[in-house]
């Protein structure tokens, strides 16, 4: 599935995951092809900006696997700000989850959201993301569904989105 409303390939939309009644709703940001995880869709314009607009810095956390291992070296680089498509990056928050000869699993919290972000920060220190997950947007989390699953937020959820 894509993270749009409607995709001129003819490929799946995360609006197709949505029950036939739904309202209009349109997804906050997107995920990349190849990533997955937590989207919030809505109606609400100016929820969409407050949560996409990078002035707010509203934090983000993936669940990040390389193709090989990480140094601590380049795990500094990444949270202290490196250069993509020549701007560099906020400082961000990293958490190593498992680290072994073959892979490296960590948390990574962002407060922007460029494109491909993720993936070219990591390529910038010379490694490769195999798989992205994105878990949290600010207190929110995917904690729960399953690939694809769907649910309405609640009255709190909504009221900590509407006052973040």
């Amino acid at each position: 599935y894509v993270s749009t409303v409607k995709d001129d390939k003819g490929r799946k939309t995360v609006i197709d995951l949505l029950p036939e009644n739904s309202k209009r709703l349109f997804p906050v940001g997107r995920l990349d092809y190849d990533t997955e995880g937590l989207l919030i869709l809505t109606n609400d314009g100016d929820l969409t900006y407050k949560l996409t607009h990078p002035k707010n810095e509203v934090p983000k956390t993936y669940l990040v696997k390389t193709e090989k291992p990480i140094s601590e070296e380049n795990v500094a680089k990444l949270r202290g700000g490196v250069i993509i498509d020549g701007v560099k990056t906020k400082k961000c928050n990293i958490k190593i989850i498992e680290q072994n000869k073959e892979f490296t699993r960590l948390n990574v919290t962002i407060t922007e959201g460029r494109n491909r972000q993720i993936r070219k920060m990591f390529e910038s220190v010379g490694s490769n993301v195999d798989f992205l997950k994105r878990i949290k947007i600010g207190e929110l989390t995917v904690s729960g569904l399953n690939r694809g699953e769907v649910r309405r937020l609640s009255p709190s959820e909504i009221n900590y989105l509407l006052n973040i």
